[in-house]
Formats: structure tokens, C-alpha cells, sequence
């Protein structure tokens, strides 16, 4: 029989051996927290951008082409009240300022970083200043994430402040309206809200091909004083078509060159009462107007501004 003993590691080895793993994991789940909050925050301050963005047409910032001055009052109302709603919700960013009104009641210890951002809308430059965390403030260290790190590090690791940033902009962020257009209820709409608009054959038919166009053809322009493209012309015979099949009419296909005035009047008319609550979405859809020179001017186009097809919802097609 062998006399050779079986030598364990010693205890202070071992213990060693456990802290060192214990601290790889831990920094794994810092490293990986570091990271995903800071991708929350710069999602946080796309989503803050764009939703002061579609208020911008509502709010009173001044205009330089008419001269008219900043409603301070107005924008400090506004962005007291954002904040509040951004805090509650435990967004990691808040306003600074809008068009150089800074607001006076808020402290920014937590938020030292700074963003600052503009963009055009309805002709009017505006400025954006944000203030935002930094993605040390969301490192913790506590015994209890220490062994959860020992169970979840080595799958994957999900940052608690990325859930909330995506709660809060479910609360912060309102759908986006876009254009939905029912052939077999004959009606146009905006996905979002119960405004229903329902149109004659001819416009419907004739609007759901310009879509159509537009999207195919981005850069071709459509002027009124000459006739209706033969390609638009088959899409709005080939939607008249689809009416037919779905047992709305049996008449004769009307003349799409006949009356194109009238025929994008009564376009214009629905789509402004379908997007009477969001004017600048409704611009993405619109049919231009003729500026000064009357319907039939060679400089104006009809054709609708860039869209793509996950910009509109066609239903029955």
C-alpha cells in the first residue's frame, strides 16, 4: 500500500482563489453596467431631442423671420414640467435650457454632463441644452450584486437603469402618427388617434397611387400644368381596380387627369382633418400647395415629400 498523502490546497490559497474570482466577475458586471448605461443615456437624450422636437410647433420660441421674441415664461413652464416627468421616471437626463432660456429651479449636481444640440422646425432654428448623468453614477458595489454576478455575469447582464430608461420613454414618448389608408372602409387615418376620414373613389384612388409614386419615384417631380405620369396613372387604375373587387363600385374609371385641382383639394381637406393634432407629421403627407403663382405654376410639384413604405400603412391592398 502507497504511503503518499493526498496535499490539499492550503485555506488561504483557496480563499484567495475565491476572492479572485469574485472580483473578475464583479468587474465583468461593472464593466458591462458602465456600458449599458451609457447607451441609455444617449438613448435618453435622442428620445428628450425629438420629444422637444414635436413640441416645438405648440411652444412659443420666438421667430426670427417675423421678429418676434421668446415667450420665456412659456418655455419655463414647459421644461419644469418635462423635468418633473423625466425625474419621476428616473430618466438619467433633463433641460438645461431652450433657445437660451436656462431654467431656475433646478440643481444639476447629479447631472454634470452636458449636451447641446439644434435643428430647424417650421423655419425657426432651435437650441437644445441638456444635462445629463455619467455612467459612473450608476456603479454600485454591494454584497448582494456581488452574488448575483456569480449566477448571472457569466450569461449575460441586464442594466436595471436600461429597463427603466425604456419605461420611461413609454410614458415620456407618445406614438408616432402615420398614414394609414383603408381601401376596404374607403377611409384614410393616423394610426393613433379615432379621427376617420372617409373619401370618394376618385381622390382615394388617385391619393393611395401618389403615395405609391412617391415612394418609388422620390425625385421625380409632378407638376399640375402637365399631365398625370403614365405610371401614376396605372397605380390609381389598379387601386380603382381594387375597389371594384371589393364590391364599393361598377362605375367607369374615371378620367385621373380631369380636375386635378379639385381632385388634391379634397385630399388636402381629409388629410388636414386626419392630422388636425399633428401638424408636422401631417407635412410627410401632404400634397404641396402652389406658393403665389396659382395651382398651375411650372415651378410647383404636387409630389410628396421623401417617404418611405414603413411610413405609411396601406390596408386591403
Amino acid at each position: 500500500m502507497s504511503n503518499k498523502k493526498v496535499h490539499f490546497k492550503s485555506k488561504p490559497l483557496i480563499a484567495v482563489n475565491i476572492l479572485a474570482l469574485i472580483l473578475t466577475l464583479q468587474c465583468i458586471a461593472i464593466i458591462a453596467q458602465y456600458f449599458s448605461f451609457q447607451s441609455s443615456i444617449h438613448q435618453a437624450v435622442d428620445n428628450v431631442q425629438r420629444r422637444i422636437s414635436l413640441d416645438s410647433a405648440f411652444l412659443d420660441v420666438g421667430n426670427k423671420t417675423l421678429n418676434t421674441p421668446v415667450n420665456q415664461f412659456a418655455i419655463q413652464r414647459y421644461m419644469n414640467r418635462l423635468n418633473d416627468n423625466l425625474k419621476e421616471n428616473d430618466y438619467p437626463v433633463i433641460v438645461k435650457g431652450i433657445q437660451g432660456i436656462e431654467t431656475s429651479t433646478e440643481s444639476f449636481v447629479q447631472y454634470p454632463s452636458e449636451t447641446s444640440s439644434h435643428f430647424i422646425n417650421a423655419e425657426q432654428e432651435i437650441f437644445v441644452v441638456l444635462r445629463s448623468k455619467t455612467p459612473f453614477s450608476a456603479l454600485t458595489f454591494s454584497w448582494a450584486g456581488l452574488l448575483a454576478s456569480l449566477i448571472i455575469s457569466p450569461l449575460f447582464f441586464v442594466s436595471n437603469k436600461t429597463r427603466k430608461a425604456r419605461r420611461a420613454l413609454e410614458e415620456v414618448m407618445p406614438p408616432t402618427p402615420k398614414l394609414v389608408i383603408n381601401l376596404q372602409d374607403k377611409t384614410i387615418s393616423n394610426g393613433i388617434d379615432d379621427k376617420v376620414v372617409t373619401l370618394q373613389n376618385k381622390p382615394l384612388c388617385f391619393y393611395t397611387a401618389l403615395v405609391k409614386y412617391c415612394i418609388e419615384y422620390p425625385d421625380n417631380p409632378l407638376p399640375p400644368h402637365k399631365d398625370v405620369p403614365p405610371e401614376l396613372l396605372a397605380l390609381a387604375n389598379k387601386s380603382f381596380g381594387r375597389l371594384i373587387e371589393l364590391g364599393h363600385t361598377k362605375r367607369k374609371r374615371p378620367d385621373f387627369n380631369a380636375n386635378l385641382d379639385k381632385t388634391l383639394s379634397e385630399i388636402r381637406a381629409a388629410l388636414d382633418e386626419v392630422f388636425s393634432s399633428y401638424n408636422e407629421e401631417k407635412e410627410n403627407y401632404y400634397p404641396p400647395r402652389a406658393q403665389g403663382e396659382g395651382s398651375r405654376s411650372k415651378q410647383h410639384s404636387y409630389a410628396l415629400p421623401p417617404i418611405k413604405e414603413e411610413d405609411i400603412e396601406i390596408i386591403g391592398n
